[in-house]
């Protein structure tokens, strides 16, 4: 319920309204139930009994929200609850004739069965008169306004309860430029019927029809939206997508409100079409932790970064740190992030997470709560050529991070890992896998000397490829299509896990709430479930195919070897790693084996020598001994690893 402080003179005038509503509708229900002397009779009585009985009716509509609802957004819920009121009103009118004016002041019932009747029935309606008129009143404007001004003529797509969404936003003016004309529903319990007096005007397969029909009565449709249950497989998005563009139609699509965002459109992308079901995301499980929280982001510039930034703001955290290196990254993330207006501070630092005197003055500025770090190097052929600067960012980068993170007193670092990391046969996997080492040790570490008090966690979370991040084939793929070919691919043979970046980045969160749960569990590596691979070949066929074009005729596909670093086969566990069930949806955990935390500061301290001197031998030498599984085949621990 709103306080009194923050009534607003619309707020006043709304009371003032349902108090004139409660004054006719006494008057009224007393002038119809009597006439003559016997009106005379009762109305000084009636003058001293209403001004109370209004006062009442006031705090009453407060009580239950009457004044302060919005009378543009009224609907049936808000029908309901003036019933409530009038209800509540009758009976305590009931009450004040039946046990207080009849036995003391009047001798024989005031008011009566058939007056307090007819009051109800008013009270209903002097209540929801005017403020349904105002609805109807602004409902029509918004109608009329978007008929006349630059409003394409569209067809939606997708089950009545999606569409009925959509057409609310439209009529209440937060949707612009679509004249909904029809709808096309995937159900066939859908059709024939009227949503919000927009029809259903057939199936998805309908959809040449209706536009061939529309354009023969000089009625051109413009433009398709595609609601989020059109987007599901068995709604065949894909074929619906190569019809319209067919058509010429333009293509946007709803973005399911469940993920917290705004009730805007947004062009249809292929990534959208690519993948199984999202994930169901617990949103009141990251609410709980992010709302009111200090957070730092590294990388916060890059593809997972900004996703990161951005959830974080949605899911309301008081404050929000961006550590970037590349100044243009950051610029273009804080520029979106401001112009959402969340309430949240957000600050920009150019910084590089090789810097650690740096990254240590600003985390103790800060003081994060928790800290998602993002930033690294992950481009596996640059990395396979330029090992150092991989050791550099992803390995003392991440150190720097988790150290500076522990000393400014945050509760948790998320370090953003990679499937790579498993079983590495590349120098990123290799040196994420020893960021996760060290991760994993310094969580073990402080939870021995922890004396029963809850630890600072540090964990990593692994996933595979994101679509439309940077570096991603689908970006890639894209771009070689829209330039006539040829698609490029490796090998035919190559399968990939693949996810998008919302989803990615909500799971990360939600990883993040199971290791800072009240028990803490014994898991600090955990696993995104990206459901099943892809044949990176089927997807450059499949990309081809929604661009309207045919494979071998219109686009060629170019193999053209695998490169060093990369493997055929992603794995989600290694051989050697034990699984644990921790019943979220979508989030799997690991308990890899790792070394005390006395042999890998040797291992720095080596790694540190061995950069220092460009020597690349003797950096292969330290990250093969650290992580012994490398290549895919488990060795034994060096004497160092024993300790």
């Amino acid at each position: 319920m709103t306080r009194f402080s923050n009534l607003t003179s619309r707020n006043l005038l709304i009371a003032l309204h349902d108090a004139l509503a409660t004054v006719l509708a006494v008057l009224a229900s007393f002038a119809l139930r009597f006439n003559g002397d016997f009106l005379g009779d009762r109305w000084p009585l009636l003058m001293i009994i209403l001004p109370p009985f209004v006062l009442f009716s006031v705090v009453i509509c407060f009580v239950f929200g009457l004044t302060t609802t919005k009378w543009r957004f009224i609907s049936l819920p808000d029908v309901f609850n003036i019933v409530r009121v009038a209800s509540i009103l009758t009976v305590a009118l009931l009450a004040l004739d039946y046990i207080f004016v009849a036995p003391n002041v009047h001798g024989s019932f005031f008011f009566g069965k058939v007056t307090i009747v007819l009051y109800w029935f008013l009270e209903i309606f002097f209540l929801s008169a005017l403020r349904f008129t105002y609805r109807y009143f602004r409902f029509t404007r918004t109608r009329n306004k978007a008929r006349t001004v630059d409003a394409a003529p569209t067809l939606l797509i997708g089950l009545a309860a999606d569409a009925e969404i959509l057409l609310r936003g439209f009529e209440n003016g937060a949707v612009k430029h679509i004249w909904p004309v029809g709808i096309l529903s995937p159900s066939r319990a859908d059709r024939g019927q009227l949503i919000r007096r927009t029809p259903v005007l057939g199936s998805v397969d309908d959809l040449e029809d209706v536009v061939n029909d529309f354009a023969r009565r000089e009625k051109p449709i413009k433009r398709v939206i595609m609601t989020p249950s059109a987007l599901v497989p068995e709604a065949r998005p894909d074929s619906v997508l190569i019809e319209a563009r067919r058509l010429g139609l333009n293509v946007s699509r709803l973005p399911s409100l469940e993920s917290g965002e705004q009730l805007h459109l947004k062009p249809v992308a292929v990534e959208d079409l690519l993948l199984r079901p999202s994930n169901t995301i617990d949103y009141a499980r990251l609410n709980a932790l992010i709302r009111n929280k200090a957070v730092i982001v590294t990388g916060g510039g890059g593809s997972i970064g900004s996703e990161i930034c951005d959830r974080v703001i949605t899911f309301g955290a008081a404050r929000l740190l961006v550590i970037e290196n590349s100044e243009p990254a950051l610029y273009a993330v804080m520029e979106n992030l401001t112009a959402r207006d969340s309430g949240a501070a957000i600050e920009g630092r150019v910084a590089d997470i090789r810097d650690r005197d740096r990254i240590q003055r600003l985390m103790n500025e800060f003081k994060p709560d928790i800290v998602f770090h993002a930033a690294a190097l992950k481009h596996v052929p640059i990395l396979e050529r330029d090992w150092s600067e991989g050791v550099k960012t992803n390995i003392f980068g991440s150190i720097n991070v988790a150290d500076a993170a522990l000393a400014a007193g945050a509760e948790a670092m998320v370090m953003i890992s990679t499937d790579k990391a498993i079983e590495p046969v590349s120098m990123l996997g290799l040196t994420k896998r020893f960021a996760e080492i060290y991760c994993q040790a310094l969580d073990t570490e402080l939870a021995a000397r922890s004396a029963g008090a809850a630890p600072m966690r540090l964990i990593s979370v692994r996933f595979g490829n994101v679509l439309a991040s940077n570096g991603s084939v689908v970006p890639k793929f894209k771009a070689q299509i829209e330039a006539g070919g040829p698609v490029t691919v490796t090998h035919p043979d190559m399968v990939r896990y693949f996810m998008t970046i919302r989803e990615a980045c909500d799971l990360v969160i939600t990883a993040a709430t199971h290791a800072m749960a009240p028990v803490r569990p014994d898991v600090s590596v955990y696993v995104l479930n990206m459901g099943q691979p892809i044949r990176i070949v089927e997807l450059a066929e499949r990309m081809i195919h929604l661009s309207g074009l045919r494979v071998g005729d219109d686009i060629e596909i170019a193999f053209t070897g695998m490169r060093p670093g990369e493997r055929l086969n992603e794995i989600l566990f290694a051989s050697q790693e034990p699984t644990i069930e921790i019943g979220i949806a979508g989030v799997m955990a690991a308990k890899p084996t790792q070394p005390p935390m006395q042999a890998i500061r040797k291992w720095m301290t080596m790694l540190e020598t061995a950069i220092a001197n460009d020597d690349r031998a003797a950096i292969k030498s330290v990250l093969v001994d650290a992580v012994p599984e490398f290549g895919g085949k488990s060795k034994p621990a060096s004497a160092a690893a024993q300790g």
